[in-house]
């Protein structure tokens, strides 16, 4: 078998899995049936023919515009499509035809779609974050990867972390600043979406990838989103930046914990 064949099959795949996680980033937050209605135009509601909804070609062929009655078709479409498509096809490449590259496959996704849904409506859907996590435990049990004890244990330590963090930043916000929360709107210094999120994290990357995540996501957020927030006074979509962290601790997160370990707490 050519080495190419394993992650074009599973690029191909990924374009498919993409155009579903458009409609799951969209409606989700919505609270809108994934299922009913099928795909159709935004603008004049009319029903997508199957030949006018293949991933990317589509859109192409069609100039970016509805076929009916001509409006433009978000440019998110394809481009979701072509990053899952990539995602899946990055993460076989890897890994071969192996569990390890569908599990992996899977979460990298699932971070994808949440940092749609959260850039774009600040939620995250529990279907990513709860529903994640129970698939992520799921696929746990297969060979290769993280094992069932550390997948659980990792999703409770990453729920407990953040729901601390929440409670702890509330707290401590009403106190030094009683009226913050009231002017941006929220009741609570960090939302459920996020808490729930860690823990279908913690799912996939267990104890340490849980810390390398809201320390790569926290830094991310600080460094490109806190200036902006601070001006703004605009809430910081978090689930954004932990899902950029939580991405990176799967790939290299076992890199960066032994050179951690090594050049800085001196443990070969």
């Amino acid at each position: 078998m050519e080495p190419w064949f394993v992650p074009t099959v599973a690029g191909l795949f990924g374009l498919a899995i993409g155009s579903f996680l458009n409609v799951c980033s969209l409606r989700w937050p919505a609270d809108v049936s994934v299922v009913t209605p099928g795909s159709r135009c935004p603008s004049c509601l009319e029903p997508v023919r199957w030949h006018d909804n293949v991933p990317v070609m589509s859109w192409v062929l069609l100039g970016g515009r509805c076929r009916h009655c001509g409006v433009r078709i978000s440019v998110q479409y394809p481009l979701v499509e072509l990053a899952t498509g990539l995602i899946w096809a990055g993460v076989f490449s890897v890994h071969g035809a192996s569990w390890e590259a569908v599990r992996g496959s899977v979460f990298l996704t699932i971070l994808f779609g949440i940092s749609i849904s959260d850039a774009r409506f600040y939620i995250i859907p529990d279907q990513f974050s709860i529903g994640g996590a129970a698939l992520g435990f799921g696929l746990s049990f297969l060979p290769g990867g993280l094992g069932w004890s550390e997948s659980l244990v990792g999703a409770v330590v990453g729920y407990a972390v953040f729901w601390l963090v929440g409670t702890g930043g509330t707290w401590i916000i009403k106190r030094l600043s009683p009226r913050r929360l009231e002017e941006a709107g929220v009741d609570q210094a960090m939302g459920g979406g996020d808490v729930k999120m860690m823990m279908m994290v913690g799912a996939y990357v267990g104890i340490w990838g849980v810390a390398e995540t809201i320390f790569l996501g926290s830094l991310l957020a600080l460094l490109v989103f806190g200036p902006v927030a601070s001006l703004s006074k605009r809430l910081i979509p978090l689930g954004v930046f932990l899902a950029a962290g939580g991405g990176v601790a799967y790939a290299w997160g076992d890199q960066m914990l032994r050179w951690y370990l090594s050049s800085v707490v001196g443990i070969d």
